[in-house]
């Protein structure tokens, strides 16, 4: 169920973006500067830190690694200006592949994450990471429906 539910809002946010060129990824809805594109290249970071990162204990990819944080706090968000439309969404794909895969993988969703919270020594166990991931999904979602109404009047029924 907590799959199936992921996978919805995965979709759903990939659908505000359907049919978009990389202007209209690029448009925010003012006063914000989200935009569609940059909520897609964030969530891939956000399927990548929490599974690959926070779960398995693996590196980042080099692609977010090779940002510069101190410069540009969003530098996930606008990584997503420099990318083609199918840049963007091979990015995406890739990281809920692997985020899937690393789920699949798991015993079960008591299965608690290799990093602990700052030091501290307290663990994420897998339901959790599935229901914050749904949970943040579902709010950037919301944020992607009115910047795509904003674009060119397209609703989400």
């Amino acid at each position: 169920m907590l799959n199936a539910f992921l996978d919805y809002y995965r979709a759903a946010l990939l659908d505000r973006a359907y049919g978009l060129d990389e202007e209209q990824l690029a448009t925010p809805l003012p006063p914000s500067s989200l935009t569609i594109g940059g909520l897609i290249s964030h969530m891939a970071m956000v399927e990548y830190n929490w599974y690959r990162s926070r779960f398995a204990g693996h590196d980042m990819p080099e692609v977010f690694t090779s940002l510069d944080w101190d410069a540009d706090r969003d530098a996930e968000m606008t990584l997503a200006s420099t990318l083609t439309v199918d840049e963007l969404m091979r990015l995406f794909d890739d990281a809920v592949r692997d985020s899937r895969q690393r789920v699949k993988n798991a015993v079960s969703l008591d299965d608690l994450s290799v990093k602990d919270h700052n030091g501290d020594g307290q663990k994420w166990d897998l339901r959790w990471i599935q229901i914050h991931m749904i949970e943040e999904y579902a709010r950037h979602c919301g944020h992607a429906d009115l910047i795509r109404e904003s674009i060119d009047g397209d609703v989400c029924e």
